[in-house]
């Protein structure tokens, strides 16, 4: 219980600065819905391919935005050295890295909630009866995005050059979640088979579970190394 009342207390000071300040969550908001009337106008999309090419289009938006939210992620603990303060309070570090989690859960869910109605419109997709399927894959990618990318924003924290240094290490690492992620949600506004997309499904949970209880383990040693 005292675990949760930490994690929840970090998220809610995390958000209620982001709602101060709006940075990263505006930045985010403008580049992802820049992106998508991009890859419409520049790529002009046939409606028999709608389906092949709009998932990979929609991800690489949502990538580019996620990372640059996680250069902001701690960026607030960077500010007067508040990471060291609160690191020397009795908060269990596992408390930290979740809180941190959920925080940048909750900024590409926000977009994302932006984002995919405005994805259905450009790229005239039906997607009434497999809606539930595509917001299952959809979070899972998310979360899976979430979670690693929290634990690099915060092994990159105080080297030189983390803007260029996090995409680096990230995104290969992210090669699996988004594969599946795409691979899924083609399938399922192809041809709506759900049971076809369930091997992308397992590996999506399967990440999601590994790479959220490594985080936790290694946390404080990343953070305090």
């Amino acid at each position: 219980m005292a675990f949760l009342k930490q994690t929840a207390w970090l998220l809610w000071k995390d958000l209620l600065l982001e709602l101060r300040r709006r940075e990263s969550l505006l930045a985010m908001f403008f580049f992802g819905t820049l992106l998508l009337f991009i890859f419409h106008f520049a790529l002009d999309v046939q409606p028999d391919k709608a389906a092949d090419m709009a998932p990979g289009l929609l991800w690489l938006a949502l990538v580019f935005c996620g990372t640059l939210g996680l250069m902001q992620l701690f960026q607030a603990e960077r500010e007067n050295r508040c990471l060291e303060a609160l690191l020397l309070s009795p908060i269990d570090r596992a408390a930290i890295f979740l809180s941190k989690v959920l925080f940048n859960l909750t900024l590409m869910v926000l977009l994302e909630i932006v984002v995919f109605p405005l994805f259905w419109v450009l790229f005239n997709l039906t997607l009434w009866e497999r809606l539930p399927w595509v917001f299952l894959y959809g979070l899972l990618g998310t979360v899976g995005f979430c979670v690693l990318g929290t634990l690099f924003s915060a092994l990159t924290l105080s080297a030189r050059g983390r803007e260029i240094l996090l995409p680096l290490l990230l995104l290969p690492l992210m090669i699996p979640v988004i594969l599946a992620t795409i691979r899924g949600m083609e399938i399922i506004l192809r041809a709506g088979d759900f049971q076809e997309s369930l091997p992308w499904l397992h590996l999506l949970i399967g990440f999601d579970v590994i790479f959220l209880t490594a985080g936790i383990l290694v946390f404080e040693w990343v953070v305090e190394s």
